[in-house]
């Protein structure tokens, strides 16, 4: 007869390999949001940039006409974060290649502090759902920046089980650039609510999931760090 505690075992790795599936199918699914979206906004961007155009100034585009640098500071490094932090993040990718990982921590951990600091500095004054989006930007940016930032300390004093949990967090807030889209599209399609107000609902909603959950998996994933990465400094 098995082993009631064996029983549990199984039991429990089975649901932790659920878990982890649907976190990054999740995560596949909210970084495929963004590339859609960022996508659309440059092709409707590029043309207007091009021919010298205004749009009106009522218009959703008319911001990122208006300060373009600003916005593809931000969007750009936001991107190439998004897409590098995943690989960083994957275990036994960061087990097996320490030297690549320490290579794309290199490249992704300036890119989002570049994405974070341009996220301040055109999300705060060109806010297209007002003053509520705006306050909802400087308070989950900075907590962005305030996570990257520990974590860079942290791999440089080698404290790595330091670093990893301050890399989920900024890696949550990110994220939620993407879980920002679908609440949007909630509001959009079931509501009546106008489409300046979805989006300061939409930033808070968003983002604070999103942080909210970082918080949840570390509680639940604790720190495990093997003994293999604690020479990644």
């Amino acid at each position: 007869m098995e082993s009631p505690v064996k029983t549990d075992a199984a039991a429990q790795g089975a649901f932790e390999r659920s878990a982890m599936a649907v976190a990054w199918i999740a995560i596949a699914v909210l970084i495929a949001v963004v590339l859609v979206f960022a996508s659309l906004r440059a092709a409707t961007d590029l043309p207007l940039l091009l021919g010298a155009e205004h749009p009106d100034p009522d218009a959703f585009e008319a911001r990122y006409v208006a300060a373009p640098w600003l916005a593809y500071l931000h969007i750009v490094p936001g991107v190439v974060y998004l897409l590098g932090a995943p690989l960083q993040l994957w275990r036994g990718f960061r087990e097996r290649h320490i030297r690549v990982h320490r290579l794309v921590g290199r490249i992704i951990l300036p890119a989002g502090i570049v994405s974070g600091m341009f996220a301040l500095a055109f999300g705060v004054p060109f806010s297209f759902g007002g003053a509520f989006q705006s306050l909802a930007t400087a308070v989950f940016g900075s907590w962005f920046l305030v996570s990257l930032l520990v974590a860079f300390a942290a791999i440089r004093s080698g404290n790595v089980r330091v670093h990893r949990r301050w890399m989920i967090r900024a890696f949550a807030v990110g994220l939620g650039v993407g879980t920002i889209r679908l609440w949007i599209g909630l509001f959009v399609s079931l509501t009546d609510i106008t489409i300046v107000d979805t989006f300061a609902l939409g930033f808070w909603l968003g983002l604070g999931t999103n942080v909210l959950l970082g918080e949840l998996w570390l509680w639940w994933r604790g720190d495990p760090v093997s003994a293999r990465t604690q020479g990644l400094s």
